[in-house]
């Protein structure tokens, strides 16, 4: 497949209703708490201006907005998503500080040098173009401004049959690199690492709440399941997989942040004005 099928594929999937339902609200394992424990990484403070990449149905972006005080701007893929994330600005009295648009992450429709952060929660993963992203991360960031990363981590060499193909891709799987191989990669685009951590445990708490809302769809709502291409036959056998890979240490989930190089005081995040 191209890129531009892989995206559009991960873009349709990730607009359905019953993503929401099996994944909650958050989309990504350690849910918002984990976003929290991200924004106090980057040390954000009223005021900055934070671009949420792939920000789906902008629950990231909408509690930076809130909680943190900052000017969000959300970008995804998928307009249905952009159109969702929108209504919930407005529902939640938002629009003042959140504001969302449909676009790629290959060639962000933003200027050069703008956000004080820039955050992509497990999303990074699923990109055709890695590098090309990560090179849009650091063109759109101030001098001295950082990024935030929550996402898979794996060894592709190590996977099992289940966790490969399009489907484990869309699942944030198949693509997934190891955390090394992240911070070499965002290294290449002027992007330095600050720090690291392993948050496994949330990817098996994620796998585990899947199981039990797959099980509870499976009598309630099957047909929603089979319109959504959900192979009930297949997905416990995947599930189980899954477990297992992140037990071995074949799949994790990491939290990484970095900073833009050539600041003047590269530890210093630049005033939110």
């Amino acid at each position: 497949m191209t890129h531009e099928e892989i995206k559009s594929c991960c873009a349709d999937a990730y607009s359905r209703d019953i993503v929401a339902m099996l994944l909650g609200d958050s989309y990504h394992p350690g849910g918002t708490a984990l976003t929290r424990r991200l924004a106090d990484r980057l040390a954000l403070a009223p005021g900055m201006r934070i671009l949420d990449v792939a920000s789906g149905r902008g629950t990231t972006a909408l509690l930076l907005a809130d909680a943190y005080r900052v000017r969000a701007d959300g970008i995804d893929y998928a307009p249905a998503n952009t159109a969702l994330a929108q209504g919930a600005a407005q529902a939640a009295g938002l629009t003042d500080r959140a504001a969302f648009t449909t676009g790629d992450a290959d060639h962000l429709p933003y200027e050069n040098a703008v956000f004080n952060a820039v955050v992509c929660e497990c999303a990074l993963c699923t990109f055709p173009d890695k590098a090309q992203a990560a090179v849009e991360f650091a063109r759109v960031l101030k001098p001295g401004g950082r990024l935030g990363i929550t996402d898979v981590t794996a060894d592709p060499d190590r996977l099992p049959p289940e966790l490969r193909g399009l489907s484990a891709r869309i699942a944030c799987i198949a693509d997934a690199r190891p955390l090394d191989d992240y911070a070499r990669l965002l290294a290449t685009a002027g992007l330095r690492t600050l720090t690291t951590e392993r948050h496994d445990q949330a990817m098996i708490r994620m796998i585990d709440q899947i199981q039990a809302r797959l099980s509870l769809l499976r009598v309630t709502a099957p047909a929603r399941l089979a319109e959504a291409g959900v192979d009930l036959d297949a997905a416990p056998a995947v599930l189980d997989a899954a477990r297992a890979a992140v037990t071995d240490g074949v799949l994790g989930y990491a939290l990484l942040t970095a900073v833009k190089s050539r600041a003047e005081r590269p530890g210093d995040l630049p005033p939110g004005t």
